[in-house]
């Protein structure tokens, strides 16, 4: 009887396979482990952000006094997330308010100006490295491919120099050269997933900042009307 045909071993054809083929999969290598790095991290840092978030809200709702919960933010040194942005405000209108010859509207202004600003540097601090996630999902699939090409180009060529060409001979090196597109594909397929996953995070967080600037707009409003009043 014949011997089964044994199967195709991976590592047998990575070695095996051109310069160019095992530089285009060391390239997806890298990029495949950069990706994972970022996913872990920022995982990890919007799930800090969500829950210090609901911590704070807690609190700030719970009716604290607004110039406690500052001195209670601020003794904890720096801040991130949305104490970033209470912080930013609160400052800012105690600092216009002890000038003392300010209306009320451009206190508010003040006060909304910089918590505008730390919104936007926490969603710039979110944001960061997401985009690599992207550019990984797009070209990953194009440089495995372009790996392919080469690969078959090369198994091509040296089929050429055989006077019988069969579907054993040319199996390794098409195997050989489909690898960098498999390797293509899982590098972005986590990136795409990641960066759809984060995006997605991340446009709640924004929504929930704009929320509580608002409502703090609103909080600080009645405040410096109260103590105008007074």
């Amino acid at each position: 009887m014949p011997a089964a045909p044994s199967g195709l071993n991976i590592i047998d054809l990575v070695l095996n396979a051109s310069i160019f083929v095992k530089l285009v999969m060391l390239l997806l290598l890298i990029f495949s482990f950069m990706s994972w790095v970022i996913i872990f991290r920022k995982r990890a840092m919007l799930n800090r952000t969500m829950s210090g978030a609901d911590d704070f809200e807690e609190r700030f709702w719970s009716g604290a006094d607004l110039a406690g919960l500052f001195r209670e933010v601020t003794s904890n040194g720096a801040t991130t997330g949305i104490e970033s942005i209470f912080e930013a405000g609160f400052r800012e209108f105690a600092r216009l308010r002890q000038r003392g010859r300010l209306d009320a509207r451009t206190i508010l202004e003040g006060a909304q100006r910089g918590m505008r600003v730390a919104e936007s540097r926490e969603l710039d601090r979110l944001e960061q490295n997401v985009e690599f996630l992207a550019n990984v999902g797009s070209i990953s699939p194009y440089v495995g491919l372009l790996g392919t090409v080469a690969g078959i180009m090369v198994a091509f060529v040296g089929l050429a120099n055989m006077k019988d060409a069969t579907i054993a001979t040319v199996a390794p090196g098409i195997a050989e050269a489909l690898i960098a597109t498999a390797m293509g594909l899982i590098a972005a397929i986590p990136a795409v997933w990641a960066y759809n996953r984060f995006q997605t995070k991340i446009e709640r967080l924004s929504t929930r900042f704009d929320t509580f600037v608002e409502e703090f707009s609103s909080i600080l409003q009645r405040q410096v009307h109260a103590d105008d009043g007074a």
